[in-house]
């Protein structure tokens, strides 16, 4: 049974043990002070001792021995006993990866039924569907590079933008492979990883776009291409109206994906190519963790702290024990509950001042920006208010915007919005909110709208990073939710039709394209449509459930109607993330100009 106890004991800093080798000495001192005691008795009159000597009574016999046990209790204590193990999450077993997608115009080719486009829509769908675990990013471009949504555990929000992924939403045409690998190395040093994959899907690749594949090889980041499209092509029409074949170039992505330290598949029509690039968490070997957690050792060696606190204190000569008894109160009243490291778990908000001590200073501010979310669900705008004031960060701004837009206070919330620009200019989500909330301030309050409420922003939490949590629900994880979101008219399409045109069939290069046919894309459009806008009310529906009443806040009718002029703009503004992604391109692309090169 002892054996048993003995191994299943861990010392977390086993080397400090090598302190306990002090002992033997100490021990041998106290037997030399006892000794030296004695030959006093011998060379001393017995009558004269108590006169020479200090008294030496029980507590100075014991005084050798405490020490040799507080000594033992010390370094027990800094060698980190541990009987027991707990779970603690690892970080995903797989390396980040960054999918970065061609959307020139010579995607609309369609050599590959019924198009390039949707095949390549279809394919990012079966890998947010398959992959499990491990953070994802989605970049595109076309004359240059842009991120649809930023590295994130997440991918469900990526699956929301495929629809409205088309050349439409980029603001020039072009063919800029290089660059566009350049920002996914660049999105992924940003994240602070060192090492990562990208993966291309495209058609073809110039000596540009091969030498920055070897600068990302070079600094971690693997680089594996799926190609788009056949050997013989088809015709698309470019962004001038003019007819041109895009074919297949095997050949130059298989350079490229050399010179990244990856390997080239072509498109298939199920996930072979997905295996075979080893992207699914299925193909990984068996030695990684399959749940991203391993079982760790507690440190228990706090629980000898208390009676070596009791020694110590029996060094006093007078009241050692009410001494004792108010020390033990203390540490252990101020022993720390053990805090666990959950991905999900959000802090406490009953754990008081005591937990505050343990928090650094931007832990403080995201429990802040947490309790003032929950606090603007729960429909506690003035609380959520004065919560967010006191986050000076572009997220804790933009999010006081939404609350006091939610009061009635207007011009508040455009200065709160102005305050998330300063900090984070060109932020999307606060320049549209802020637009929206101005114009409602400066337009004559409209008659009360009926119906249900919806706010300006929901504020959420997306699930790492790695970014901060607590701001609004993002469109993509890492970014502050946009205006309108949840408002999506069942009529709005989630895009915008293609331009007259647009190629589809599979006509002969040199020669114009067929269009694509409507009614079949118009019922494809209509039923994602449909899912997002049954999905977004049902979340609606459950969150109204669960606010309270009403109740009397005090305002004046004129704040009460703001309010309802602001929240009948917001209705008004529609859900199409094509628009949102053709915006935030546009805008992007401007910071660039502005920049310079």
């Amino acid at each position: 049974m002892n054996l048993d106890l003995l191994s299943a004991l861990h010392w977390a800093r086993p080397q400090l043990l090598w302190a306990l080798c002090v002992l033997p000495f100490i021990a041998l001192w106290a037997w030399r002070r006892g000794r030296d005691a004695g030959r006093w008795q011998q060379a001393v009159d017995p009558h004269l001792l108590p006169h020479l000597l200090q008294a030496s009574g029980k507590g100075a016999r014991r005084w050798p021995w405490t020490v040799l046990l507080g000594w033992t209790l010390a370094v027990l204590a800094l060698a980190g006993p541990g009987w027991k193990q707990q779970a603690q999450p690892l970080l995903q077993p797989q390396s980040p990866l960054v999918v970065v997608l061609d959307l020139s115009t010579r995607i609309t080719a369609t050599d590959l039924p019924p198009s390039r486009l949707l095949q390549a829509r279809a394919k990012l769908a079966s890998l947010l569907q398959q992959r499990e675990g491990g953070q994802l990013a989605l970049v595109v471009y076309a004359d240059d590079a842009y991120t649809v949504a930023p590295l994130t555990d997440d991918v469900a929000n990526i699956g929301l933008y495929l629809d409205a992924l088309s050349p439409q939403v980029m603001p020039a045409d072009g063919q800029r492979t290089d660059r566009a690998l350049d920002w996914a190395t660049q999105l992924l040093q940003r994240s602070g990883l060192r090492a990562g994959q990208v993966l291309l899907l495209t058609d073809s690749a110039d000596a540009a776009a091969i030498e920055a594949a070897r600068q990302a090889r070079s600094q971690g980041v693997q680089v594996s291409v799926i190609g788009l499209g056949t050997a013989t092509g088809a015709a698309y029409r470019d962004s001038r109206g003019q007819i041109a074949n895009a074919a297949l170039d095997e050949a130059s992505l298989r350079r490229l994906a050399d010179a990244g330290g990856g390997r080239y598949q072509r498109l298939a029509s199920d996930t072979t190519d997905l295996r075979a690039l080893d992207l699914l968490r299925a193909d990984r070997s068996a030695g990684e963790s399959e749940r991203g957690a391993v079982r760790q050792w507690l440190d228990q060696g706090y629980w000898l702290l208390p009676p070596l606190m009791l020694l110590a204190l029996l060094a006093f000569r007078r009241r050692s024990a009410v001494l004792s008894v108010l020390l033990l109160i203390g540490v252990v009243g101020l022993q720390p509950a053990p805090v666990l490291a959950q991905a999900t778990a959000a802090p406490a908000p009953q754990a008081g001042a005591r937990s505050n001590l343990w928090l650094r200073d931007d832990q403080r501010r995201q429990q802040q920006l947490e309790q003032g979310v929950q606090a603007y669900h729960a429909g506690d705008f003035d609380t959520a208010a004065r919560t967010f004031e006191s986050v000076q960060t572009a997220e804790g701004w933009y999010n006081l915007g939404n609350a006091r837009a939610r009061q009635g206070d207007l011009d508040g919330a455009v200065q709160a919005y102005d305050h998330a620009l300063s900090q984070r200019p060109g932020m999307p989500d606060a320049v549209a909110n802020r637009a929206v909330v101005d114009a409602a301030r400066k337009r004559k309050p409209p008659p009360s709208p009926q119906g249900g409420k919806s706010p300006p922003s929901q504020p959420g939490k997306s699930k790492p990073p790695p970014q901060g949590q607590g701001q609004a629900q993002p469109p993509s994880s890492g970014q502050p939710s946009s205006a309108g979101k949840g408002s999506q008219k069942p009529g709005d399409p989630a895009q915008p039709p293609p331009p007259a045109g647009a190629p589809s069939g599979k006509p002969g290069a040199g020669e114009a394209p067929p269009p694509v046919d409507p009614q079949a894309q118009a019922r494809a459009d209509a039923e994602q449509r449909e899912r997002m806008q049954q999905a977004v009310q049902q979340g609606q529906q459950g969150k109204q459930a669960k606010q309270p009443a009403q109740r009397s806040d005090g305002r004046t009718p004129q704040q009460r109607e703001q309010q309802q002029a602001v929240e009948a703009w917001m209705r008004r503004v529609p859900d199409r993330p094509g628009d949102l992604l053709r915006a935030k391109f546009q805008l992007e692309n401007e910071r660039r100009k502005q920049e310079g090169p």
